[in-house]
């Protein structure tokens, strides 16, 4: 019996990519420890739901080979201004409820009652969709320099 990762790659080899694999690493990524108690931590999200600023920002590519490129969103944002274009699931049914895949107001609640430091006053989406993983390289460095510049201390990475 295939495992569900097996079905996946073989549904995108069939109907995307003929050559597709999983990218696999040997060890896991070395722990980052917190540097200071989650109840004082800045938190921002990194999303792979496709969300960006409706009225100011591209929609990602709906590309064959899919959209490596991000979207910079404000941390203090109205949800009510995001709009979500990916090509991997169906946007209209988390755009019901946009936390279900970019959990803003969430992360907001939890900073209201003291549970962390405070929402970063920057978030990120990718699409989430790109077969090369390569080159989404590049921007996720620069997502990481801005985190690092912004003083984050923890990304939850929302998967969508």
């Amino acid at each position: 019996m295939k495992t569900f990762a097996e079905i996946e790659r073989d549904f995108i080899r069939a109907r995307v990519e003929p050559a597709f694999d999983w990218v696999r690493h040997d060890r896991p990524s070395p722990v980052n420890p917190m540097r200071r108690p989650i109840r004082e931590a800045t938190v921002a999200l990194v999303v792979t739901a496709g969300a960006h600023l409706a009225a100011e920002q591209p929609p990602f590519a709906r590309r064959r080979e899919g959209d490596a490129s991000f979207r910079e969103l404000p941390g203090d944002v109205e949800l009510s201004r995001l709009a979500l274009s990916h090509a991997g699931y169906d946007t209209a049914r988390a755009a019901a409820d946009v936390n279900v895949v970019f959990p803003l107001d969430r992360l907001r609640e939890l900073a209201a009652r003291g549970r962390i430091g405070g929402v970063a006053p920057r978030q990120y989406s990718f699409m989430g969709y790109c077969l090369e993983a390569d080159l989404l390289r590049d921007n996720a460095r620069e997502v990481a320099r801005r985190l690092t510049a912004d003083q984050v201390d923890l990304a939850l990475l929302v998967p969508a």
